[in-house]
């Protein structure tokens, strides 16, 4: 398992944030940067780029969901060897909004987008090419793609600026042989690009699915600490740090992060390996529905949710 090659890019405040509207303290994302830093992890994306002024609702949500270049450099005033990470959405982002990476305290930009918009997000990735950054193309929901669709994109791709792209399992439905089959894909339609994997942990095989990602041949490898995570949450950046060969992470500062301030976070808020959310990914849906149950009073019914989800005839209640 000699990895010597891969990248964790830790996504802890960026996904994470989807759990707790993105309320972390200051103290609690300097501190996660500063032993992420020590344990050598490549990349801390640390939130959203996007606008405030596209998006319903900006001024309820924490500093994070729209990263400001003034506020991150009195939040991280010097920066270490890991570098920062932002992402933006298609349709959520005003370009001009992002600077210059020479005056910016962002090294990476990754534009996150559904298949049909890859067009627009490649003219974003172009953009932020031009202004110096690293870049990434994240296409989301791959499980529900189809083949042709997926070509098309690959014909846009691979004479683009972008950087890396991503594999990304939005709804923790692949499993060791989906990811293969993806990666050998990508591979091969695009072989002048590295890849990335995003994954969620619905069915337990976020882990799983990265390694298998690294063992061929992806490079950036997304985690987050104690795998918070969106719903089932993504893979824990400490198994990565720590099963990774050939590397020289160091897993006691994550422990250390975990210990005082994760799990202190866990006891307040709720992501990870639920039934509701492993029923969403074994039916490949989108885990909305089982955040809605777990946000009611039949939280643990899952019976009743697997009938509903599988009986075509049956619609929730308003």
């Amino acid at each position: 398992m000699k990895r010597a090659s891969a990248k964790i890019v830790d996504c802890t405040i960026r996904d994470g944030g989807l759990v707790n509207n993105w309320d972390f303290s200051i103290e609690f994302v300097q501190n996660l940067y500063a032993g992420l830093n020590k344990a050598g992890v490549d990349y801390m994306e640390i939130g959203y780029k996007n606008s405030p002024k596209l998006l319903k609702g900006a001024d309820q949500a924490g500093p994070w969901r729209f990263l400001d270049d003034d506020f991150l450099r009195e939040v991280i005033p010097q920066k270490g060897r890991t570098k920062l990470s932002a992402l933006v959405d298609i349709g959520r982002v005003d370009q001009d909004d992002i600077l210059p990476r020479a005056e910016s305290m962002l090294d990476l930009i990754r534009v996150a987008c559904y298949i049909k918009d890859v067009d627009k997000a490649l003219e974003l990735v172009q953009t932020f090419h031009d202004r110096g950054y690293e870049t990434t193309i994240n296409i989301m929901a791959l499980s529900n793609v189809m083949d042709n669709e997926l070509l098309e994109a690959f014909e846009m791709i691979k004479d683009s600026a972008v950087d890396v792209v991503y594999i990304v399992d939005s709804y923790g439905s692949l499993d060791h042989n989906d990811i293969k089959y993806l990666v050998e894909k990508f591979k091969t339609h695009l072989p002048n690009k590295r890849l990335g994997v995003h994954t969620h942990n619905n069915l337990q095989l976020a882990f799983s699915n990265t390694l298998v990602a690294a063992e061929n041949g992806v490079e950036l490898l997304d985690a987050s600490v104690y795998g918070m995570g969106r719903a089932a949450g993504n893979c824990p950046t400490e198994l990565l740090v720590t099963h990774l060969k050939g590397t020289k992470y160091e897993l006691r500062p994550v422990l250390d992060v975990i210990e005082r301030f994760m799990i202190p976070l866990r006891e307040k808020e709720e992501w990870g390996y639920l039934i509701p959310y492993m029923i969403t990914g074994t039916l490949d849906e989108h885990p909305r529905s089982a955040m809605a149950l777990r946000a009611s009073a039949d939280k643990d019914k899952g019976v009743d949710f697997y009938d509903k989800l599988t009986t075509p005839e049956v619609t929730f209640e308003k």
